[in-house]
This record gives structure tokens, C-alpha cells and sequence, in this order.
């Protein structure tokens, strides 16, 4: 995948595409003073900043940089900022605005938008309504959703052909490489190591992000390597304490090596107390004490 000539975004993309949040924060501020970028550059370079500050987790950043007289994008981030730092109220808030913004015929197709709620109905696990604003594709990073909203959905053969669409329009995009090892790591088998040979492409062409770090460690977990594995989490771990992620493999991992997962799971507790892992872990103790109590 090369850059267009005149595609000022292209390496910002990339960065935010394998979690190199910090470096779309630095390289965002730095293209003013280098190009002229037209008015939808300049909006895709705030979204693609502020959702980095969303990643590393300075919502209020965003919601009080984000006026309320800003393009539709960037209101659509802001309302992501609000969903993810928000209580019950503000979730339920943010997505009745996303919803009436999605209902504006002259916004509502607007990508960025649509990967808003995609991510959005993502974390509500409403996967069925990611899809109704993600499955039109129309952009690389809502083809990359549609594949991961089907993983999700237990449905690898959807998951596939979506990828097949993203191969057939640019197979060496960032995204459909990502793509690629997601669809291998949910079909597992044999398929289990090109995806690990897709994280370690990656890992030569990009800094050891949390997210290429977690890739590459779950494939090694796959094939039971999980010495190797956690070296790779604790690498993670110490680039990003609160990552969801590397904490909910590193459970998963230090139990697969015998040994104590207490604190990584206290860590995400605290951390994510919303993480699937963590709701899963509560219903099972709560199973168990009810349990106890009717023998006893």
C-alpha cells in the first residue's frame, strides 16, 4: 500500500490503524505548518486526534475541545467521549444523539459517524445494529468493522468475506492485513500461525504497540507458548497499564501458566469494571456462592 501523492493523512492513519495513539496526537499537530489540507482533511485529522486522545484515555479532553459548533465528525467523537467516560445516563444520552444524528439525511452517511455508533453498538453488544450503520461499507475502516462485528457474532465465514472485499481493494492496506489476522485467529488451526506472521510484518513496519503486542501474544497462546507470551503482555503492560486487553490475556495467560492472575484481575477490575471478562468472572462467583448456599 503506498500513499497517494497528496494524501497528507496517510501516515497518521496507519499509526491510529495499530494503536500508535501518541503518535497521531504528535504527527496530528505537526501537518498544519508542512500542507494546506482542505476542509475534510483538516476534519478527518481532528477526528483522527481526538479519538487518539479517547484511546489513552483523556475523554474530558475531547468533550471540552469539541464545541458545539464543530463539524458532524467531530461532534459524533465527542459524543463517543461522553458514551465511554459517561454513567448510565450519559450513555443513554450519547446514543440518543448519535441516533438523531444518524437520522439526518445530511449527515447521517458521514463515515466517521457510522464508525462512531458501530463502536458504540459494539460495546452495547448490539451487534445486529453495528451492522445496520457499518455493513454499507463505503471506507476501509467500516469494512475492518463489519469483519470485527462478525467475529464477534461467532460468525467467521461472514467475518471471511468481508475480508475477501477488503483484498479485493487493496490488499496490502494496514487494515485488511489487521483484518486478515483477526479472521485467521477466530478460524484458528493452522490458520493460527500466518496470522502470527501478519503481527510480526507488523511489528517490523510499526513501534511494538499494545495492540500488536496482544496480537502477537494471543497467537503464541494459540500454540501454547504461553512463556513467550507473557513476556509480550508484560511488555504491553508497561507501555500501557490499563490496557483492557493485555490485562484480560494476561489473566488468561498467568492461569495457563500456573500461576496467580489476582492482581491483574483487581487491576481490570478497577480499571474496566464494564469488561466482559470481569461480568463473566462476577456470574460465575455469584453462581457458586448460590450454589454453596443451597448444599449448605
Amino acid at each position: 500500500m503506498a500513499a497517494a501523492p497528496d494524501d497528507h493523512l496517510f501516515g497518521l492513519r496507519n499509526s491510529f490503524y495499530v494503536g500508535a495513539y501518541k503518535a497521531v496526537i504528535a504527527g496530528a499537530q505537526a501537518i498544519p505548518a508542512q500542507h494546506a489540507l482542505s476542509p475534510d482533511d483538516l476534519a478527518e485529522r481532528d477526528a483522527l486526534l481526538y479519538r487518539s486522545y479517547i484511546a489513552i484515555g483523556s475523554h474530558q479532553l475531547v468533550i471540552d475541545e469539541i464545541g458545539p459548533s464543530a463539524a458532524t465528525p467531530l461532534q459524533a467523537v465527542r459524543l463517543l467521549a461522553v458514551y465511554l467516560s459517561g454513567g448510565a445516563g450519559d450513555k443513554e444520552s450519547a446514543i440518543g444523539k448519535l441516533n438523531e444524528l444518524l437520522a439526518d439525511d445530511a449527515v447521517g452517511s458521514n463515515p466517521i459517524l457510522r464508525v462512531v455508533a458501530g463502536t458504540v453498538l459494539m460495546h452495547e453488544r448490539d451487534y445486529a445494529g453495528a451492522l445496520k450503520h457499518t455493513s454499507s461499507g463505503g471506507t476501509m475502516e467500516l469494512l475492518a468493522m463489519n469483519v470485527q462485528i462478525c467475529i464477534q457474532m461467532h460468525r467467521p465465514d461472514h467475518a471471511e468475506k468481508q475480508l475477501r472485499i477488503m483484498q479485493q481493494l487493496d490488499e496490502d492496506h494496514t487494515l485488511t492485513q489487521l483484518a486478515n489476522a483477526w479472521v485467521d485467529l477466530a478460524t484458528g488451526g493452522s490458520k493460527i500461525q500466518e496470522a502470527h506472521l501478519i503481527f510480526q510484518d507488523l511489528s517490523e513496519k510499526y513501534p511494538a504497540t499494545c495492540m500488536i503486542l496482544n496480537g502477537k501474544a494471543l497467537c503464541l497462546m494459540h500454540m501454547g507458548s504461553f512463556q513467550d507470551a507473557e513476556g509480550l503482555l508484560l511488555e504491553s503492560l508497561n507501555k500501557d497499564a490499563k490496557d483492557a486487553e493485555t490485562l484480560a490475556n494476561l489473566i488468561v495467560c498467568t492461569l495457563n501458566l500456573g500461576k496467580s492472575a489476582s492482581r491483574y484481575l483487581n487491576q481490570l477490575k478497577l480499571a474496566h469494571p464494564e469488561h466482559i471478562l470481569v461480568k463473566r468472572l462476577s456470574s460465575a462467583e455469584d453462581s457458586f456462592e448460590r450454589a454453596c448456599q443451597a448444599i449448605s
